[in-house]
This record gives structure tokens, C-alpha cells and sequence, in this order.
């Protein structure tokens, strides 16, 4: 009876709102102690710092022990990723490896710790599996953007080869072009492209392809009437 109420104890603190929120502001203090670690400090701040980081990683294995001791089922508790995930996470930043050559995994670790924000906030893990699902329908995203980025590859080369053959000289550097635009890599290194030598040139080859477009396919049309009016006169004299 006694361990039942206990359980129950560590279940309501586990499941308390401030509770949790009191852990997130641990994880995001942690995060940017990490961060003040990359600058220079004094000695004495440097081993605050360190003070600071065991703390929190004895926090964390509180906070961990309540969330197992919460669960009524404890076999449960290792049926979940992000259990597993959090265990390890903290065992292996409880380890002493400042002083040794694994300094750095140590603090790599200590890094990864602000993934717990994954593990403490349901709406992330919703949003992460709903990401994953959605992984094997990129390469379909990704064929797309290819398709529509080979068209306009191919009519910037048609267009713009005689202005710039640097930027537009074959479809493969015109593909290359496109991608500095859109992710504006080094353009504005050439704004004669679309300015001293775009307009007297390339409108009249677009009016002029529009034109022959036009024409080719008025005289389709006028083509494929004259010969069904031919045949309609066939059919009437045979008749």
C-alpha cells in the first residue's frame, strides 16, 4: 500500500505542469552553458561553470528517477525510445571524462542533452514522426523541384546564351544559375545580366519565337481545315 501511494506521488509530480516546465528551463540553461563553455573564461567562472554542469546532470537523473518510479508498469518504461534515449543521454554525461581523451565526447554528449526537449514536449515528438513519415515522399518533392528547374534551365540557356555564356552557356551551368538565385549565392556579382543586355535583345527573340509559334501552328490549323472540308465535298459528291 505504501510503495502504491508512493508511486502515485511520483506519478502526479511527474505529470505536473510545472514540474514539467521547470525541466525545459533546465534544458535550455544547460544548452546555453554549453554555449558559454566555447568562450574564453576566467578560472574561477570556468569552475562554476563545471559546478553548474554536474548539477544539472544530477537534476536530470532525479528527474529521470521520478519518471520511472512514476510509472506503474516499469517494464513500460523501457518500451519507449525516448526512455531509452533520455537514460543514456544522462548515464553517459554522469561519466567523468573532463579530465581524460574523451574530454570531447563528453562534451558532445552534454550538447545532445537539449534533444530532451523532443522527449519532455509531446507536440515535438508529434511533429518529428509526422517528419519521418513524411521522409519517403521527399524524393518525389525533390523530383519535382528537378523537373521544374531543368525546364527553366533549358529555356534561361535558349534565351540567354549569346548575352552571358558564363551564367547561361550550357544547361548544366544555367542549372547552377538558377540555384544561385534562388538562394541568392553571389548574384548581385553580375547585374549586367538582366539589365544593359536583356532588353534590346533577348524581347525581340522572345517576340520573334512567339511569332514563329503562332504562325506554324495558324497554318497547322488552316491545314487540317482545308482537309476536312475536302473531304466533307468528297462525301457529298459520293453521295
Amino acid at each position: 500500500m505504501k510503495a502504491s501511494h508512493l508511486q502515485h506521488k511520483f506519478e502526479q509530480v511527474r505529470t505536473n505542469k510545472v514540474f514539467e516546465l521547470f525541466v525545459i528551463a533546465v534544458i535550455i540553461f544547460s544548452a546555453l552553458l554549453v554555449g558559454a563553455k566555447t568562450y574564453d573564461m576566467p578560472t574561477t567562472v570556468n569552475k562554476v561553470t563545471n559546478v553548474l554542469d554536474w548539477l544539472i546532470s544530477a537534476f536530470f537523473l532525479i528527474e529521470l528517477t521520478i519518471r520511472f518510479l512514476g510509472e506503474k508498469n516499469k517494464l513500460n518504461f523501457f518500451k519507449s525510445f525516448w526512455n531509452w534515449f533520455d537514460t543514456l543521454i544522462v548515464l553517459v554525461s554522469l561519466l567523468p571524462l573532463e579530465n581524460s581523451d574523451t574530454a570531447l565526447i563528453a562534451r558532445l554528449v552534454r550538447v545532445f542533452r537539449v534533444l530532451r526537449m523532443i522527449s519532455i514536449i509531446p507536440e515535438l515528438r508529434i511533429l518529428l514522426v509526422s517528419l519521418m513519415k513524411a521522409l519517403p515522399q521527399l524524393g518525389y518533392v525533390m523530383l519535382l523541384m528537378f523537373i521544374i528547374f531543368y525546364i527553366y534551365a533549358a529555356i534561361g540557356s535558349t534565351l540567354f546564351e549569346d548575352i552571358n555564356p558564363k551564367l547561361w552557356g550550357d544547361i548544366t551551368i544555367a542549372l547552377l544559375t538558377l540555384f544561385r538565385v534562388m538562394t541568392f549565392e553571389d548574384w548581385t556579382d553580375h547585374p549586367n545580366t538582366f539589365y544593359s543586355k536583356l532588353q534590346p535583345y533577348t524581347f525581340d527573340k522572345l517576340r520573334n519565337t512567339i511569332k514563329v509559334v503562332f504562325i506554324t501552328r495558324s497554318h497547322e490549323i488552316f491545314h487540317d481545315s482545308c482537309l476536312r472540308s475536302k473531304n466533307n465535298g468528297n462525301q457529298t459528291i459520293y453521295v
